[in-house]
C-alpha cells in the first residue's frame, strides 16, 4: 500500500499476472531492494523491468512524476511537492518510485547484457568475511560451522582458489568457439599455443589459496593495457549462479543458445587492504563458501559480441516455440534501456549500436524505443533462460541493458504506425496508379481511334472500290521518296508519300512495318528452324483440334458462342477497365467455352504475341483445376489468334506461341496470297477460319480446294473506316447469299458457318437474343463473341454463354 499497490492483486491471478515498468529517482535507491523484494514475494509470477532516472550531470537532481485520476484529490506534505497534487497536473517527487502495471492482453519478453568479459581462470570461494585483528569476525571456512559471520561480511569474500577443472573447461570451451571461427595461420597458431603454455605456468601458482585482492594484481599484470586501467578504476567480480550443470561452460555461446547468464557480475564496493578481501555491497549477495567466481572488466568489442549473441539465443527460443506448435505473436514494440556507460563510446564511436541490432533480429517491429539510466531493473535472464535452478531475482544492475519485447498473447492485431504510413502510401501510389492508367487507357484509346479514323483514311474521302465493290488495298510502297546522295551515302528524303485512302489498307500498312522490323530482330529462316525443332520436340506443346470441340459443341443444335478475348475496339476503346487475360480466361474456360479467341493484333487492338501463350496455359490450368474440383475430366479450350495476317512470318510466329487455329482476313488478301497462307497454315498444323464481309470474298474461298478452312466466319465490321453495321443486316444477307450456298456445296455442309461482330450487342425488339435467333434460323451455327461478352455480365460470363446458346 506504501508503494501505491493496495488492492491491486485482489483482481485476476496466476493466469493474468502482472507486468511492472518501474522508474526510481536516484535517491530511492537505500529502499529499492526492499521494494524489488515486496513486488517478487507479492506477485512471483509477475515481471519487473525499468531504470532509474538519469540526469544531464552529478550537479541537477532527478525529477520523476506520475497523474492519477484516483489520487488527484490528495494532499502531501512533502516540501518537494507542494503544489504538485493540484488536480490535473502531475505529481513530482525528488525521492520514490513511479511505475506503470500491466496486465491483460499482453505478454513481455525481458533479457539483459551486462557488458563485461571474463578475464582469468574460474576460482571457488574457499572462505567468507574479514579477519582482521580486534573484529570479533572470523572467517567462514569448510567445516568450520561454529564460525562466527555478521551481516556485513556475509557480503566478503575471504579468499579464493583456482577450480582447475571449471577453468579447463572453459579453456575448451574457447578453443570450440576459436575452430568455429575462419581458420588462422601457422604463426597465430603457435602463438595461440604459447599463450595457453604461459597462461597454464601462471594457473599452477594459483593452486594456493589467496585473497582475492592479490590474486586481482597478480593477473592484472597478464592482461592489456586497457583491461589494466580497468581494473585499476573498478573491479568486477561474477558469481556463479545455479542450474550450470548440463549448459554450455562459455559465456557467449551460452547466451546465443539461449541458455542465460553463467555469472551474475557485481562491482565490489570495497576491498580489505590488510587481508585482501573483498566486499560486495551490504544486503546485495550472500556469498557462500564453495560458490564459482571470475573477474571481469567492461570492454566494447565483448559488449558487442554479448548483445548479438543474446538476441540470438531469443530467436533460437522463438523459434523452438514455434517449432513445438505455439502460437507466437507477432511482436509489437520493443522497449532498450542501456545505463549511461553504454553509450557510443563504448561500441567504438557507433551511435544506436543497440537498438540498431534490435532491428536487425527484430525487422518487423513498429516501434523501439527507451532512455538512457542510471541503472537497470530486471531479473538477469528475464525469460529466455528458462527456470534456473539459480537465483533469477529482481535486482538493480549498474551498468548493462535492459531489453524488453512487447507482444500479444492472443494475436491480436495492433495499430503500427510505421505500417499504417506505409499502408496510407501504398493506398495513395496505387490511386495515383489507378488515375495513370486511366488517363493511359484514354490516350491509347484516342489514339488508336484517331489512328483508324484519319491515319488510315483520307478524310472527306470515299475509299476507291473495284466494280464488284471490293475495297482497293495497294501494299506498303517501300522505295518512295527522291534520292540524295552525300559523298558515298546515298539517303532517302520523303517526298509526297503516299496515304492510305482507307482503315484497311493503312492497317495493312502498319503491320507490314511491324513484320518488318520483327524479320530484323529474327529472320525467316532462324524461325522455320525454331518451327521445325518445335515439331520435332515432343515436350514442346502441339496444336490441338480446333474444329472438333466447336462442331460437338453444336450437335445438338445450339448456337454456338465463342467468346474472344480483346483488350480495346479501333473505334470505341477499351472494351474493359482492367484488361486481365489470365483471369478471363480462366473465366471462360469454367463457363465451358468450347474454344477460345485472343485478338493478338498490337496496332489497333492493344493485344501481343505474349496473350496467345498466356491464354494457352492460362486455360489449361483452369482445366485441371476444374477437373480436380467437379472429378470430371475439364478439356483445355483451343485458341483461335485473331491477327491481320499479310506473310508466313507471322504464322511461324503464332505456331511458336501456342495457338491452334488462325483467323485470316479474306478482305486484306488476294487470291495468291490466300492460297500460300492457307497451304502454309496447314503445313504448321494450324486450322484456317477464314473472316470475310462481302459476297465476293466467299467466292475466293470458294476457289480453293474442299478442307482449306475450318470455318467461315462472317463479319459485321465495315473495313473501310473499321466500324461495325450496327443494324447486322450485313451478316444476315450474307447468310441468305447464293455465295454461301455454293461454299457449303463445295467445302461440305458440315463447315461451320460464324457470326463476328456486335453479336450479342445489336437488338431486335429491344432484345439482343432476337438478334442471334435470326441469325440461327438464317443458317448461323454460332458466333464470335468479344464486346457483347465485355456489355454483359463479364463477371459471370458463363450467364451469357447459356443464355445466348439457348
Amino acid at each position: 500500500e506504501t508503494v501505491g499497490l493496495g488492492g491491486f492483486g485482489e483482481k485476476g491471478g496466476e493466469e493474468d499476472d502482472p507486468v511492472f515498468m518501474v522508474i526510481p529517482s536516484p535517491a530511492f535507491q537505500n529502499d529499492l531492494d526492499d521494494f524489488l523484494r515486496g513486488l517478487q514475494y507479492t506477485f512471483p509470477n509477475g515481471q519487473t523491468f525499468g531504470g532509474i532516472a538519469s540526469t544531464v550531470s552529478s550537479l541537477s537532481r532527478a525529477r520523476i512524476f506520475c497523474y492519477s485520476s484516483s489520487n488527484s484529490n490528495n494532499n502531501h506534505d512533502n516540501d518537494d511537492n507542494n503544489n504538485a497534487w493540484s488536480s490535473p497536473l502531475p505529481s513530482v517527487y525528488g525521492d520514490g518510485c513511479v511505475g506503470v502495471a500491466l496486465r491483460g492482453d499482453i505478454r513481455v519478453d525481458t533479457m539483459i547484457a551486462q557488458g563485461a568479459k571474463p578475464v582469468g581462470g574460474v576460482y571457488r570461494v574457499v572462505a567468507v568475511g574479514r579477519n582482521e585483528p580486534g573484529s570479533g569476525v572470523k572467517r567462514s571456512n569448510p567445516g568450520n560451522d561454529d564460525a562466527e559471520v555478521d551481516d556485513g561480511s556475509r557480503s566478503t569474500i575471504g579468499a579464493i582458489v583456482l577450480d582447475e577443472a571449471a577453468t579447463a573447461e572453459e579453456e575448451l570451451g574457447y578453443q570450440d568457439q576459436d575452430l568455429s571461427a575462419t581458420g588462422d595461420d601457422e604463426n597465430e597458431a603457435d602463438a595461440k599455443a604459447a599463450k595457453r603454455a604461459q597462461m597454464a605456468a601462471d594457473y599452477a601458482k594459483a593452486r594456493i589459496p589467496k585473497p582475492p585482492l592479490a590474486e586481482a594484481n597478480f593477473l592484472m599484470r597478464r592482461l592489456s593495457d586497457d583491461d589494466q586501467a580497468f581494473m585499476r578504476r573498478a573491479l568486477l567480480i561474477g558469481l556463479e549462479r545455479g542450474g550450470s550443470i548440463g549448459k554450455t561452460p562459455n559465456e557467449l555461446l551460452r547466451l546465443a543458445k539461449g541458455e542465460g547468464h553463467r555469472f551474475t557480475v557485481r562491482q565490489v564496493a570495497s576491498a580489505g587492504m590488510k587481508d585482501g578481501s573483498v566486499t560486495f555491497p551490504l544486503g546485495s549477495v550472500d556469498v557462500e563458501v564453495g560458490a564459482r567466481c571470475r573477474f571481469f572488466v567492461r570492454d566494447g568489442e565483448f559488449a558487442k559480441k554479448e548483445v548479438e549473441a543474446l538476441w540470438t539465443g531469443y530467436k533460437k527460443k522463438e523459434l523452438s516455440e514455434t517449432l513445438e506448435g505455439k502460437d507466437v505473436s507477432p511482436v509489437t514494440g520493443c522497449m532498450v534501456f542501456p545505463t549511461l556507460d553504454r553509450g557510443s563510446k563504448l561500441f567504438g564511436g557507433k551511435a544506436g549500436y543497440e537498438s540498431g541490432v534490435v532491428s536487425t533480429f527484430l525487422p518487423g517491429v513498429p516501434s523501439i524505443s527507451g532512455f538512457y539510466a542510471n541503472g537497470v531493473l530486471g531479473k538477469l535472464d528475464g525469460t529466455i533462460g528458462g527456470a534456473p535452478v539459480g537465483p533469477n531475482e529482481n535486482m538493480l544492475h549498474g551498468s548493462a541493458s535492459c531489453y524488453v519485447v512487447f507482444r500479444s498473447k492472443t494475436k491480436r492485431p495492433f495499430f503500427s504506425p510505421k505500417q499504417a504510413m506505409i499502408d496510407a502510401a501504398d493506398a495513395a501510389a496505387a490511386k495515383a496508379a489507378a488515375k495513370a492508367a486511366e488517363l493511359e487507357l484514354a490516350a491509347e484509346d484516342e489514339k488508336r481511334s484517331t489512328m483508324s479514323k484519319s491515319s488510315f483514311g483520307s478524310e472527306g474521302q470515299v475509299a476507291p472500290r473495284s466494280p464488284d465493290g471490293e475495297l482497293i488495298v495497294r501494299r506498303r510502297e517501300i522505295h518512295s521518296g527522291r534520292s540524295l546522295s552525300v559523298s558515298t551515302v546515298e539517303w532517302s528524303v520523303a517526298e509526297k508519300m503516299a496515304k492510305p485512302t482507307s482503315a484497311l489498307e493503312g492497317f495493312m500498312w502498319e503491320k507490314e512495318t511491324q513484320v518488318d522490323r520483327q524479320r530484323e530482330r529474327i529472320p525467316l529462316a532462324l524461325l522455320m528452324s525454331q518451327c521445325k525443332a518445335a515439331m520435332m520436340d515432343p515436350s514442346k506443346p502441339k496444336p490441338r483440334d480446333w474444329i472438333g470441340p466447336v462442331k460437338q459443341a453444336g450437335a445438338d443444335g445450339k448456337f454456338v458462342i465463342i467468346p474472344e478475348c480483346k483488350r480495346m475496339e479501333p473505334t470505341t476503346g477499351s472494351l474493359r477497365k482492367r484488361y486481365d487475360l489470365q483471369k478471363l480466361v480462366k473465366q471462360l474456360t469454367k463457363a465451358g467455352a468450347p474454344s477460345i479467341s485472343v485478338n493478338s493484333d498490337s496496332v489497333l487492338f492493344g493485344g501481343s504475341m505474349e496473350d496467345i501463350t498466356q491464354a494457352r496455359e492460362a486455360s489449361a490450368a483452369a482445366a485441371a483445376t476444374e477437373s480436380l474440383d467437379s472429378n470430371d475430366g475439364v478439356i483445355a479450350p483451343p485458341v483461335l489468334a485473331s491477327d491481320l495476317l499479310l506473310y508466313p512470318y507471322q504464322l511461324y510466329k503464332l505456331r511458336l506461341a501456342g495457338a491452334d487455329a488462325v483467323n485470316l482476313v479474306v478482305g486484306a488478301l488476294d487470291n495468291k496470297d490466300l492460297l500460300y497462307l492457307t497451304k502454309i497454315a496447314s503445313t504448321l498444323q494450324l486450322q484456317v477460319v477464314a473472316s470475310v464481309t462481302s459476297e465476293v470474298q466467299i467466292k475466293m474461298i470458294n476457289k480453293l480446294g474442299a478442307g482449306s478452312v475450318s470455318a467461315i466466319a462472317l463479319s459485321n465490321r465495315e473495313l473501310e473506316n473499321f466500324d461495325f453495321d450496327t443494324s447486322g443486316e450485313q451478316a444476315l444477307n450474307l447468310l441468305r447469299s447464293e455465295a454461301l450456298a455454293a461454299f457449303r456445296e463445295n467445302h461440305g455442309a458440315d463447315v461451320p458457318v460464324l457470326v463476328e461482330g456486335r453479336v450479342g450487342i445489336i437488338e431486335v425488339d429491344g432484345d439482343e437474343t432476337s438478334y442471334i435467333r435470326a441469325l440461327k434460323e438464317a443458317g448461323a451455327f454460332g458466333a464470335i463473341v468479344a464486346g457483347g461478352i465485355a456489355a454483359h455480365n463479364e463477371d459471370d460470363a458463363e450467364e451469357s454463354i447459356m443464355r445466348w446458346a439457348v
